[in-house]
């Protein structure tokens, strides 16, 4: 059987060797994820090619494993899109409201069988992570019916807002380097500065997550 597809770095417009070799790589994986409600996890890869000008064209993006990612250095991270709408509930939602935080941005989907095995972690970290800077948003995408999504997130503890995507609008607003609406579950990580930090596809843990969302909080 074939291993995951990585993806060739990209390198910044107008960046020297010297730089481009510098900056760190963004992680994004397609393992365990889905594709739609079903009950497998076939893996689930595309390549786009960036189009000049463009914001994945503008950035270096490589695929790594859930546990091999990184911290992209900043001047490597995309800007993250404008995410608005409402929540489970019908309240406005916003990610430029959370501006000068860290955001843990993670989409899922009450049908996705790896969404559920990451859920109690995702929990946790939500809880601990609270008091220092940190929130969590979600994207619950391909849930036409709000109470099936109410329901998981009342099921593992979710205590944070999801927005409601359930025709996956907003995945489309992300460089698809950066976000595969294809690969569900997505974790990305957002800096205060509002770009993405760390992006990773398929289920992820606390104890590898937890790294990598401690190093974002801690910059300046």
């Amino acid at each position: 059987m074939r291993g995951p597809v990585r993806r060739a770095a990209v390198l910044p417009v107008g960046a020297g060797l010297a730089v481009a070799a510098a900056l760190l790589l963004i992680g994004t994986v397609t393992d365990g994820s889905t594709t739609g409600p079903r009950t497998d996890s076939t893996p689930t890869s595309s390549t786009a090619t960036p189009t000049p000008g463009t914001a994945a064209a503008a950035h270096t993006v490589a695929v790594t494993s859930e546990s091999g990612a990184t911290v992209a250095a900043p001047r490597a991270r995309p800007p993250a899109p404008a995410l608005t709408g409402t929540d489970l509930d019908g309240n406005p939602v916003s990610l430029a409201a959370l501006r000068g935080e860290v955001v843990v941005l993670n989409v899922w989907g009450s049908w996705c069988a790896p969404c559920r095995a990451e859920a109690g972690d995702l929990a946790l970290l939500n809880g601990e992570v609270r008091g220092a800077g940190v929130r969590f948003l979600g994207i619950n995408t391909r849930d036409r019916d709000r109470d099936a999504a109410r329901s998981f997130v009342r099921a593992h503890g979710l205590d944070f807002p999801s927005l409601h995507d359930p025709a996956g609008a907003l995945l489309l607003r992300f460089p698809p380097e950066v976000l595969n609406p294809q690969t569900i579950p997505s974790t990305l990580i957002v800096d205060r500065e509002g770009r993405v930090a760390v992006a990773i596809g398929g289920a992820v843990s606390a104890a590898r997550l937890k790294p990598l969302i401690d190093r974002v909080a801690a910059e300046g």
